[in-house]
């Protein structure tokens, strides 16, 4: 295989990418399939693409939050479990249904989610309001990640955080639930779509895999209200953008 600038540039595109997803608990998928889609790739070869790279990116990054204890198995489950499910639903209808014209919602929901989550970095952090979401959460992200190419983070951590819990186990749960959505999503795109492109699933993970542990190491050690107001920009900014394109390109 000959390594070409496009595959060097896709290593840098996995190293930012996973440095923001770990450190945050968002995003990996997004930005990994922004730069893909600009190359002109259609949408279920950017999704089984991300979604190959994240089966080793999300393996190490769990492992990294399990180490530094950015973890709460109750929580995990309650994501885990129904992201599978519903992330191979996903993987399967984008495989044979195009997936653009889900974009807008997802959009305006994370933009309600993100300035909800500023809304709350700016209050007094109730510990007593923290609850477990039910199996819905896992459900929706699991199947707008596998048709939107990306999104699990940036759907689930808000929304933990949103209902006060903590930013380093609301953002180390999420990763490490997202290894078994992503081997999930990744399996069906393997046996539902064809596509050979493993050049640009190397390359992703070779720069995913070794910021995984760093982002884990800044996860534990940034201040609650900082990674609330990180996470509520990030998700605000990406939301805000994705919406103008669709408008822009819809006029």
């Amino acid at each position: 295989m000959e390594l070409t600038q496009e595959f060097w540039t896709l290593v840098a595109v996995g190293f930012a990418a996973q440095m923001v997803d770990g450190a945050l608990g968002m995003a990996y998928g997004l930005s990994a399939s922004a730069f893909l889609s600009t190359l002109g790739h259609p949408p279920a070869l950017v999704s089984a693409t991300v979604h190959a790279a994240e089966v080793f990116t999300t393996g190490v990054s769990g492992i990294s939050h399990a180490y530094f204890r950015n973890f709460d198995r109750r929580l995990f489950f309650k994501l885990a479990v129904p992201g599978v499910i519903a992330g191979s639903l996903g993987a399967y209808v984008l495989s044979n249904v195009p997936g653009e014209r889900i974009r807008p919602f997802i959009w305006i929901y994370l933009l309600g989610a993100g300035l909800l989550v500023l809304r709350r970095a700016f209050r007094k952090f109730e510990h007593e309001l923290a609850r477990t979401p039910g199996f819905a959460l896992g459900g929706a992200a699991g199947f707008l990640d596998a048709i939107g190419g990306g999104g699990w983070g940036t759907i689930t951590t808000p929304t933990l955080i949103a209902q006060g819990h903590r930013p380093r186990y609301a953002i180390g749960t999420s990763n490490t639930a997202e290894f078994f959505v992503a081997l999930s999503v990744a399996i069906t795109f393997f046996f539902s779509y064809d596509w050979r492109r493993f050049d640009l699933v190397l390359a992703l993970l070779l720069g995913g895999v070794v910021a995984a542990p760093v982002a884990a190491y800044v996860t534990k050690h940034i201040a609650p209200r900082l990674a609330m107001i990180l996470v509520g920009l990030a998700v605000t900014g990406l939301a805000t953008n994705g919406l103008v394109r669709l408008l822009l390109k819809a006029s």
